[in-house]
């Protein structure tokens, strides 16, 4: 009986519950209605009243977990999976959050409250936002939610215990002991600096460093942690957060990314934090917000209105990045004939306009997310992720803000080279270059291997550097598109010459045509994005229509950009031997190739 995602790729769908009255029966009647409905489980997330006269059980009483473990119990009986959010809405906090677990900034106690959430009536405040820098608050945060639903329990299979985007307020960050912490990672006072921080950006680069240090530290590492202590997984967005994203992702059990508030290819992240530390599932929140966000209680435009063909190329241009996992954004707990909606979601139920078409786009979803759980990721180069640039720089030029990201640190602009997407490329940082290893002709980097490494940063740490050097002194391919710069305020005298040293390497060239040691697994001009994963001797490539390039938030309903018929060609190198593919892809079709040293077989999809 498949009951989790990590036994089941049908698809999921978050399932809004607003504040106030929860009924057995409409349990049971929503989760058959999704079983015989293509999905595979349900995401149990607490919100707002609707009815803002009438709140719910009391947050975190039995009245209020009663009910949800009904639901997770039913599912199971159903083949479902049931995960929970660890909270009510996002990010973290509540009215349970005392002040000494609250979010702090260096100017004192964080103003940020928490909003729309099961406690509150809507447009009323919660509580505060957590301590997210502070493992010991979060550690109380998280027994007090297990407590209340009686976690870990054995009456239902161990859920997906889910953290949503980051969402705390990033300026003037700060927690007990920080400059503390700072004076001895840096050798010098942060204090002086605070007042006017952005105007030395040096030293707000090791405030930024330390700060992410601290997100993985004290809150997404613990986060796993106690998931498992409650019997549960993690199941983790960590967008948002400033930090280093790959490898806060790579402490989740299942590492989540989100679309379309942020693009598809943003899935990038997750998935090479997954192939890194060899995880097999990478989920991904998905329509959300297509056409524009319009603040609660909405509705966003075209809100009930979604084309289907809008909805296959995101999930196609989801599922050609990595993620072989969809969450749908979502459906509302509603009695037969309620009109409940959430604010910012694509409607699933059974009075949606895509009702019809729900069952068939699911078993759509999920046969291409089995085949891309087959075996492991495939990638040939490593790409070091810019983190250093982001954490220098500042907000994002105003055209480029979107409401899911302000700052360049964020990433969302971050993107592979488009003359690699034939090496099928990974993203890596300095965190998995520390214990890496070049032997056997490989980059051995945690679960992955890569046969070269692509570095093109105005700024690079200095430990990275040192591992770079060792690196390549070791025989590492290294293409070191330009010399970088040292951040931050305390720079070593050895600097420069470890970049020299470096950059006069045989192995190492400006020039990635020089370094590249195999030709691209897939040769050709436009290439659509795709991902690979391979099974013993077989490649497993699935190919999005090249529409998926184009999707950027907002899309333009009823304009569905290069969404038209087309022919590319392209061929792929297999042991020594090319394969000629020509693919003639119907409007928003994708493919399934299946390749070995023997030849290519094309299945075009539905």
């Amino acid at each position: 009986m498949t009951t989790s995602m990590l036994s089941s790729s049908r698809p999921y769908t978050r399932w809004w519950w607003f504040s106030g009255p929860i009924d057995d029966a409409v349990i049971r009647s929503q989760l058959e209605w999704l079983a015989a409905n293509g999905f595979g489980g349900v995401e149990i997330a607490w919100m707002y009243p609707q009815d803002n006269s009438q709140l719910g059980a009391p947050w975190l009483s039995p009245a209020w977990a009663a009910p949800a473990r009904f639901a997770a119990e039913y599912a199971a009986s159903l083949g479902l999976g049931c995960d929970f959010t660890m909270g009510s809405a996002w990010p973290f906090g509540g009215c349970h959050v005392p002040p000494e677990d609250a979010s702090q900034t260096w100017h004192g106690p964080s103003s940020q409250h928490l909003e729309k959430s099961w406690e509150t009536p809507l447009g009323v405040d919660g509580g505060p936002i957590l301590n997210h820098l502070d493992r010991h608050a979060l550690a109380r945060y998280a027994r007090r939610f297990g407590a209340g639903l009686g976690l870990p329990t054995d009456r239902f299979p161990a859920p997906g215990l889910f953290c949503d985007s980051w969402e705390v307020a990033p300026d003037a960050l700060w927690t007990a002991g920080f400059d503390k912490a700072f004076r001895r990672q840096y050798g010098y006072d942060i204090l002086p600096y605070l007042s006017d921080l952005d105007a030395h950006p040096h030293v707000r680069y090791d405030y930024r460093k330390l700060i992410a240090a601290f997100a993985i530290e004290e809150f997404y590492r613990p986060y796993t942690e106690l998931c498992h202590e409650l019997g549960g997984l993690a199941r983790v967005q960590c967008h948002g957060a400033p930090t280093d994203i790959v490898a806060a992702y790579a402490l989740a059990d299942i590492p989540e990314s989100e679309a379309i508030l942020f693009d598809v290819d943003f899935a990038t992240f997750a998935a090479s934090a997954a192939a890194l530390v060899g995880r097999t599932v990478v989920s991904a929140e998905a329509f959300t917000c297509i056409y524009g966000w319009a603040p609660c209680p909405g509705p966003g435009p075209h809100q009930g209105e979604e084309r289907l063909a809008d909805l296959r190329l995101i999930a196609d241009g989801l599922m050609a990045n990595g993620v072989n996992q969809i969450v749908w954004h979502g459906m509302p707990y509603n009695p037969p004939g309620g009109a409940q909606r959430f604010y910012a979601t694509t409607h699933v139920g059974p009075d949606s306009p895509l009702a019809s078409e729900f069952a068939d786009f699911n078993a759509y979803m999920t046969w291409v997310c089995e085949q891309m759980r087959r075996g492991q990721t495939y990638a040939d180069v490593a790409v070091y992720l810019p983190l250093e640039d982001g954490w220098m720089a500042g907000e994002l030029p105003e055209s480029l803000q979107k409401p899911s990201s302000k700052y360049v640190y964020e990433l969302q602009e971050t993107k592979f080279p488009a003359m690699l997407k034939g090496y099928c490329p990974l993203w890596v940082t300095g965190h998995f270059l520390r214990d890496a290893l070049y032997r056997d002709g490989k980059l051995c980097c945690g679960a992955a291997a890569f046969s070269w490494l692509y570095v093109d940063v105005t700024w690079l740490d200095g430990a990275a550097l040192t591992d770079l050097v060792r690196l390549a002194r070791a025989g590492l391919p290294i293409c070191l598109a330009r010399r970088p710069q040292e951040p931050g305020l305390r720079q070593s005298t050895a600097y420069a010459a470890q970049v020299a040293e470096l950059a006069a390497l045989p192995n190492v060239s400006a020039d990635w045509r020089r370094v590249a040691v195999n030709p691209p697994l897939v040769e050709g001009a436009d290439l659509p994005d795709f991902w690979c994963r391979v099974e013993e001797d077989t490649l497993i490539l699935f190919m999005a229509h090249p529409a998926t390039q184009h999707l950027r938030y907002p899309l333009n309903y009823g304009a569905r950009r290069g969404n038209v018929p087309v022919v590319r060609h392209c061929a792929l190198n297999i042991a020594g031997r090319r394969h000629p593919v020509a693919l003639q892809l119907a409007q928003g079709q994708s493919a399934l190739l299946t390749a070995s040293r023997t030849g290519v077989e094309v299945q075009l999809l539905p």
